[in-house]
């Protein structure tokens, strides 16, 4: 099993203690208004300018950086008035004990405002960035603002799961999987029987579908979780309780490109657009296991599968080269390698040796020699 470095973690917010946060939020500019000042919120900035890698954790963390948004200033009213309309949609929410999704909160709360012309919204483009301020302004996530998004992610294998009250045996979920939904808390889910070694976590849907096909988790005792591209905030959040309550080590197989790789980072050391819930979404443990910059030629893969990197991949690489969390020599000669070859790979490209060439040989030798980086 993995050696943990996961840091302190951070419980859930009770319904009750968000309520009370977006009351006082309110509360604070009635004040302001009522001394004769120009009503202004602190929103924390959520840049690269404004987080730090903090390496006794293994995560990033967001600084104490904070932008102003006025009432009374042409700039900033808009977004001012949108920052309270979204933060009364969600108090209304989470006293009714209701959710709903953030493309239906946009709707809920875009109107148009009486002699003007104008809308509180004009897409959900506008909306979506609120709700990301209103989390970070009251240090709640948006699943404790009672909003989920979309469900995205699946996930098979050696356990039984207990969704809102259902019993869910992910050994029995067909070619689909169990839809992993954005709210996955331990009020929502449990977890029950559990008889995997470890948990794997795919980025390619086709992939992931091939693993499944093949039985990799009843073979290997796993847990198979596909991301699709990006990791969604739930299965993120999924696989760190998973690390955490089932004492799993975690896995994470993406394509041989910097945004593959930087995906494995966002799940290993979270993001800069998250920083302030890496605590909870991080697994600093998490073990990289491939694509490697290496694997072309110890796995012998044809140069008809590379594809060459373009300036946008390069200029990507030397950024992530950059990143306080990438200075890890491993990574650097990993990056360096990727830069030096000038080509990428996709993680479909291990079918050029055989459909089930993944399944049956590059997986198992890769976890049999301990081929991973930390």
């Amino acid at each position: 099993m993995a050696t943990k470095k996961n840091s302190p973690k951070r419980k859930a917010l009770a319904a009750k203690e968000v309520s009370k946060r977006l009351v006082d939020l309110a509360e604070q500019v009635l004040i302001q208004a009522e001394q004769g000042e120009n009503p202004t919120v602190a929103i924390p900035v959520r840049s690269l300018s404004n987080v730090h890698f903090n390496e006794e954790r293994s995560i990033i963390e967001m600084g104490d950086r904070t932008q102003k948004r006025i009432l009374f200033n042409v700039n900033m009213a808009k977004k001012f008035m949108q920052t309270f309309l979204v933060a009364a949609a969600c108090k209304d929410l989470v006293e009714s004990g209701k959710t709903t999704s953030i493309r239906d909160l946009f709707y809920m709360t875009k109107h148009t405002l009486p002699k003007s012309g104008e809308n509180t919204f004009n897409d959900q483009e506008e909306s979506d960035p609120i709700i990301e301020d209103l989390e970070v302004a009251i240090q709640a996530l948006r699943e404790e603002l009672h909003l989920f998004a979309s469900n995205r992610g699946g996930l098979v294998g050696e356990i039984t799961i207990v969704d809102a009250g259902d019993t869910i045996d992910a050994r029995h979920m067909g070619t689909g999987g169990w839809a992993v939904p954005s709210i996955v808390e331990k009020d929502v889910i449990q977890f029950k029987k559990c008889s995997a070694e470890f948990i794997l976590l795919v980025e390619k849907d086709a992939v992931w579908r091939r693993l499944n096909e093949d039985r990799f988790w009843k073979q290997h005792k796993a847990i198979l979780v596909q991301s699709n591209g990006m990791p969604a905030r739930g299965v993120r959040r999924l696989l760190r309780r998973m690390t955490d309550e089932l004492n799993l080590p975690l896995y994470v197989l993406v394509d041989n490109d910097p945004w593959g790789l930087y995906i494995y980072s966002v799940v290993k050391q979270g993001s800069i657009n998250l920083a302030f819930e890496s605590i909870r979404m991080a697994i600093p443990s998490a073990r990289f296991l491939g694509l490697s910059s290496f694997d072309r030629e110890r796995y012998d893969l044809p140069d008809t599968v590379t594809i060459t990197l373009d300036n946008k991949d390069e200029t990507r690489a030397k950024q992530m080269m950059d990143y306080p969390w990438f200075q890890n020599r491993k990574w650097k000669r990993e990056l360096k390698k990727m830069l030096d070859s000038k080509v990428k790979l996709e993680l479909e490209a291990l079918s050029a040796k055989g459909i089930s060439f993944i399944t049956e040989e590059y997986l198992p030798r890769k976890l049999h020699e301990n081929d991973w980086i930390a």
